[in-house]
């Protein structure tokens, strides 16, 4: 059993993302499979009718949050920059969830899904969505919170309280979150190994490619000695050379969860920036009709005026603009 646990590692994977307001609308059409078209080439859109909500979304993301709010009476001053929401992204790879199949995959969501649900005794009621994507490379859960913290004023009443900042007070909470998960999981059955301790760097595009062409190269570079037969009937040097063959094989496949983790979040944050100029383009348009129907407006107003008082028209635009120049002065 040991033999097999060894050349068959997989991870517990949990990473967590901060929105504000103003992303959240992407997000959902992103989540809940809402856009048309999709920039991530391994969105199988034929398999999207295999994915599968754990809580799903009555409304878009935003009126969810105001309306969570309102009927808890959330405490918590909201402006612009204010982080509102939480994303967890869970997964493994691709290998373990083909060895678990269908059934044991719906069970580790499912797992999945209570251990966010009481991290922090956050509370289920402040889950605003939970989605299985089946139709990507891989199967994975977004969770979708708002980081909410339960509290004391300085009256002694106890309040629940907006605050991401709070939530992920510390500077090893993300790593005390990835070992709560871990833990959470394999009490409940599921065969896996400890994700990657250190936190995966934000890295533009260009650089992620030199960097995944490094490591593959350096992973087929160290393959090469494990394609070495070794003749010889001793058994002492087999164990050795075995001991050595796992031990480089585990190196490869830590190696190879982390080039997949940074893939997977870099395309996921490029198709976000892909949906947010979408948007500002669209909003572009808008304004732009929105300002030619109001230059319009203005100047059948000033033609009426102009015919109802018998005044010229060039006349009556050289006063308007006049009198906005004197009021603009004082």
């Amino acid at each position: 059993m040991a033999k097999g646990r060894c050349l068959n590692v997989s991870y517990a994977i949990i990473r967590n993302t901060n929105y504000k307001m103003k992303n959240l609308a992407g997000i959902y059409r992103h989540n809940e499979r809402k856009n048309t078209h999709y920039s991530n080439k391994y969105i199988n859109k034929q398999n999207s009718k295999l994915n599968y909500s754990l809580k799903s979304p009555y409304s878009t993301y935003e009126k969810i949050f105001r309306d969570i709010r309102k009927s808890y009476n959330l405490k918590g001053m909201i402006k612009n920059v204010s982080n509102v929401m939480c994303e967890l992204i869970i997964t493994s790879d691709k290998e373990f969830f083909n060895r678990i199949g269908e059934e044991e995959t719906k069970r580790y969501f499912k797992t999945a899904y209570k251990f966010v649900a009481n991290y922090k005794n956050l509370g289920e009621q402040f889950i605003v969505s939970a989605k299985v994507h089946m139709d990507e490379s891989t199967p994975h859960l977004h969770i979708l919170f708002i980081p909410v913290v339960h509290k004391k004023d300085k009256n002694g009443n106890t309040i629940s309280k907006i605050a991401c900042s709070e939530f992920w007070k510390g500077k090893d909470s993300y790593k005390n979150l990835q070992d709560n998960f871990y833990s959470y999981v394999t009490k409940s059955g599921f065969d896996l190994e400890r994700g990657n301790k250190e936190e995966n760097e934000h890295i533009p595009v260009e650089k992620l490619k030199k960097i995944t062409n490094y490591e593959m190269q350096e992973m087929f570079k160290e393959t090469n000695y494990l394609e070495q037969e070794k003749k010889t009937d001793d058994i002492e040097i087999i164990k050795k050379d075995y001991k050595r063959v796992i031990h480089k094989f585990n190196t490869l496949a830590n190696r190879y969860t982390r080039i997949k983790n940074i893939v997977e979040d870099t395309m996921i944050k490029a198709e976000k920036i892909q949906q947010e100029n979408i948007e500002l383009n669209e909003e572009n348009q808008r304004l732009n009709t929105e300002n030619s129907k109001l230059k319009d407006y203005i100047d059948k107003t000033f033609e009426y005026v102009s015919i109802l008082f018998d005044f010229s028209k060039n006349r009556l635009k050289k006063l308007v603009k006049s009198f906005i120049e004197t009021f603009k002065s004082k």
